[in-house]
C-alpha cells in the first residue's frame, strides 16, 4: 500500500476493525504523531489533548527523557521480554519506586506485576482478597468502574458494560457511593447492614472503591468517608482495595489519590500512567500479610513489561523525587477550576466535579455534554465525557501541560459550549 494512502485513508477502520471500537467514533481523525499535550493528524491539523489516553499519559506524549532512555535500551539490545525473570530494568524500577514512593509513605507493600491491563490488576486483587479471607463476597459501589473482564466486570456498576458479559456476573454486593443519595451517609448504611445478621450482605472478603470515580462521573470521595470505609473494612475482617488505576500517578494532585487521607489500603491497583509513557504496565500492591499467591498462581505471559520498566523509572525519578511537581499540580488545578467556572456559569444547574487535575463539569445531560465535546473537537481539542449518562465534560489534560496550553484548551471548551447553547436556543425559538 502506498505510504500516502496508508496515512490518510480511515476507511480501513470501518471496514475491518471490530464494532467494539469506541473513542474513535467521536474523534475520527487519523493521528500520526504527538508531543507533550499536542496531537497531529495526517493532514497536519493540531489538537490539544484533554483526554491523555484516559489518564494513561499523565506526563504527556513522548516525554524526551523517557524516550531517550527507551531508545538507548532498545539500541543496546536490552531485553524486550522476560516473563517475570530478574532484569536490570525491573530492579531499577523497583528501586526507584521503593525509594521515592513506598518508603516516604511508610508503605511495606509488595509489588505484584500482573497482566498489563488495569482490569487484570483488579482481578488479582479480588482473587487475593478471597484467598486471604476464605470469603467470596466483594463490596463495590454504585457508578464504580473496575474493568470489563469477568471478575472485574462484576464489580463494575455500568449496566451496559455488564451486559456485554452475556451471562450473570456474581460475587459482588453493590452499595451506594458517597453522595449517591442526597442526605444518606452510605458508609453508615454499609456498617449497619454488615453489623446486622439480617442485613442481607454476606461477610465480605474486601471493600473495593475508587477514591475518585473516573468513568462514573468524577465522583470524589471525601477523606472522612474514605476513613469510615477503611474502618468498616477492618472491623468486619475485610481487606480494603483502592482502585487507583485512573486516579493515581498524580492525577488528583498527589501520587496516590488517597495520600493525605490518613488511610493505608491493604491492596492498591495501578495501571494507566504507571509506565509514564503510555506503555502497558499494571501493578497490584499488597501488604505482606496478604501476599498469599503461590508461584504463578496468578500469571500471564506479559506480567511486567521491560520497556515500561525503563520509562516508569524515569517518570518516578523525574517527577516524584521531590515536591516540585506536586506543587505545580496544585497551581494547575486552581487554574482549571477557575476556568471551568465559566462553563458552570453558562449552564443552569451545572456544577464542578472531581479533584486535582481530574476535573469536569456536570452539565445535566449526555446530549449537551456530547455536543460540547464534539464541537470542541471541531475546534482542535480532544476531550471526552463521563458519568452514568455521559453528562460530565471531563478534563484529563496531561499533568505536564503548560499553563498557556491549558488556558487555550479550556477556552475552546467554553467557546464550544457557547456555540452549542446558542444554536440550541435558536432552534427552540423557531
Amino acid at each position: 500500500m502506498p505510504k500516502d494512502m496508508a496515512t490518510t485513508d480511515i476507511a480501513i477502520f470501518k471496514r475491518r476493525e471490530s464494532e467494539a471500537r469506541s473513542y474513535c467514533r467521536g474523534i475520527p481523525a487519523l493521528f500520526t504523531h504527538a508531543s507533550g499535550s499536542e496531537m497531529f493528524d495526517a493532514e497536519g491539523n493540531r489538537y490539544i489533548d484533554f483526554l491523555a489516553g484516559c489518564s494513561s499519559l499523565n506526563y504527556g506524549h513522548n516525554d524526551p527523557d523517557m524516550k531517550t532512555a527507551l531508545i538507548d535500551h532498545i539500541a543496546g539490545d536490552g531485553l524486550a521480554h522476560a516473563l517475570d525473570l530478574h532484569t536490570d530494568a525491573k530492579a531499577n524500577f523497583l528501586s526507584a519506586f521503593e525509594r521515592h514512593i513506598l518508603r516516604p509513605r511508610g508503605m511495606d507493600h509488595r509489588v505484584m506485576f500482573t497482566g498489563p491491563t488495569g482490569a487484570n490488576a483488579v482481578e488479582a486483587a479480588m482473587k487475593i482478597a478471597r484467598k486471604k479471607t476464605g470469603r467470596t463476597n466483594i463490596i463495590a459501589f454504585t457508578n464504580g468502574f473496575h474493568g470489563v473482564t469477568m471478575g472485574a466486570l462484576a464489580a463494575t456498576g455500568n449496566g451496559y458494560h455488564r451486559g456485554g458479559a452475556g451471562m450473570d456476573t456474581s460475587g459482588v454486593t453493590r452499595v451506594p457511593f458517597e453522595g449517591y443519595v442526597a442526605g444518606l451517609d452510605s458508609a453508615d448504611l454499609l456498617d449497619k447492614m454488615l453489623s446486622d445478621g439480617s442485613g442481607g450482605i454476606d461477610a465480605p472478603a474486601a471493600i473495593l472503591f475508587e477514591p475518585v470515580q473516573g468513568e462514573g462521573g468524577l465522583n470524589a470521595a471525601s477523606p472522612e468517608w474514605v476513613r469510615k470505609i477503611a474502618d468498616i473494612a477492618k472491623r468486619h475482617g475485610a481487606l480494603l482495595i483502592a482502585d487507583d488505576i485512573q486516579s493515581g500517578c498524580g492525577r488528583t494532585g498527589t501520587f496516590f489519590s488517597f495520600d493525605e487521607m490518613g488511610v493505608m489500603p491493604d491492596i492498591i491497583t495501578m495501571a494507566k500512567s504507571i509506565s509514564g509513557f503510555g506503555l502497558p504496565l499494571a501493578l497490584t500492591l499488597i501488604r505482606p500479610e496478604s501476599d498469599v499467591f503461590g508461584p504463578a498462581e496468578h500469571n500471564g505471559t506479559f506480567r511486567g513489561n521491560t520497556h515500561a520498566f525503563i520509562t516508569a523509572r524515569i517518570a518516578i525519578e523525574k517527577f516524584w523525587a521531590d515536591d516540585r511537581f506536586q506543587l505545580d499540580l496544585a497551581e494547575k488545578s486552581a487554574l482549571v477550576t477557575a476556568e471551568l467556572q465559566k462553563l458552570i456559569d453558562l449552564v443552569p444547574g451545572a456544577y464542578l466535579k472531581g479533584r486535582g487535575m481530574m476535573l469536569g463539569v456536570d452539565v445535566g445531560t449526555g446530549e449537551l455534554a456530547g455536543a460540547i465535546c464534539a464541537r470542541a473537537f471541531e475546534h482542535g481539542l480532544v476531550i471526552e465525557t463521563s458519568g452514568n449518562n455521559d453528562q460530565v465534560v471531563k478534563v484529563l489534560a496531561p499533568l505536564t501541560t503548560p499553563h498557556e496550553v491549558l488556558r487555550e484548551g479550556l477556552e475552546i471548551v467554553i467557546q464550544s459550549a457557547r456555540e452549542v447553547l446558542s444554536e440550541t436556543t435558536k432552534i427552540a425559538a423557531e
